[in-house]
């Protein structure tokens, strides 16, 4: 007997439940970074610099049910707003599941774990600085939230080919 399918297998984020939805969230703090978009190209820049409700220790943010009351340029993520945002990192869950890609290994929902978004250096932690104290954006541009760090990947798996002599 196999056990079912998790749900984000199975059903559309317009069809999640609330609990389901917002447990997509591995909570690594990408999206609560500052994001700078340049007026003539469009093009989008990632900071180091943390929004002033996410907690550093822990990268969550610090008063989530009311974040919008602190910093109204929050954006409430919803299936709808999602097909118009650009700036969510290549490891969203959102984002993954919207491109029908699945959840990576290090996800708490498929490891069971918290602590595999660190371990496999999806987290904001250690890597941030708080924005009362950044100054000029400009001056934390950095890549990293919008990439993939090679621990986060899967491991190829190895052909299966005749034994080594």
């Amino acid at each position: 007997m196999t056990d079912p399918a998790p749900f984000w297998q199975t059903k559309t984020l317009a069809k999640m439940t609330r609990p389901e939805w917002e447990s997509l969230c591995d909570g690594c703090g990408r999206c609560c970074l500052h994001k700078l978009r340049d007026d003539d190209t469009e093009e989008l820049a990632f900071t180091n610099v943390a929004c002033r409700l996410l907690h550093l220790a822990t990268g969550q943010c610090s008063d989530y049910e009311h974040r919008q009351k602190w910093v109204p340029d929050c954006i409430k993520l919803t299936p709808a707003k999602l097909k118009k945002i650009d700036w969510l990192p290549p490891s969203c869950a959102y984002r993954l599941l919207a491109e029908g890609q699945d959840l990576p290994w290090w996800h708490p929902l498929v490891s069971g774990r918290q602590e595999t978004v660190q371990e496999a250096g999806i987290s904001v932690l250690g890597r941030i600085i708080p924005e009362r104290q950044a100054g000029a954006l400009e001056d934390h541009i950095v890549d990293w939230p919008g990439r993939i760090p090679k621990e986060a990947r899967p491991t190829p798996v190895a052909k299966k080919g005749p034994p080594s002599p």
